[in-house]
């Protein structure tokens, strides 16, 4: 059984920082495409980072800069080191493994809130 188990979401201010965890089962990870996602209300849901097994790594415009994805393989986890965090970065974040050739085998987390409020 694959799960992906999301923690480390919260209420922070503006200019705060949070640290998401993405802790893999069934699946080691280092095998796969790691990204987080999020959605905020009435939005689509866009991807904000991404990792893959090789450690090179991709980020949304918006968060560049600001945003770390990284894995720690001997823990099975992958995490996401957000600073100087904006209101527009509300939203909630799902962590996602997506393997590049088994197309089939697409995992989502059950997500985490972030909320970025004065």
């Amino acid at each position: 059984q694959v799960q992906l188990v999301e923690s480390g979401g919260g209420l922070v201010q503006p200019g705060g920082s949070l640290r998401l965890s993405c802790a893999a089962s069934g699946i080691n990870l280092r095998f796969y495409i790691m990204g987080w996602y999020r959605q905020a209300p009435g939005k689509q849901r866009e991807l904000v980072a991404s990792i893959n097994s090789g450690g090179s790594t991709n980020y949304v415009d918006s968060v560049k800069g600001r945003f770390t994805i990284s894995r720690d393989n001997a823990k099975n986890t992958v995490y996401l080191q957000m600073n100087s965090l904006k209101a527009e970065d509300t939203a909630i974040y799902y962590c996602n493994a997506r393997h590049p050739i088994l197309s089939l085998h697409d995992y989502w987390g059950q997500g985490t809130q972030v909320t970025a409020s004065s």
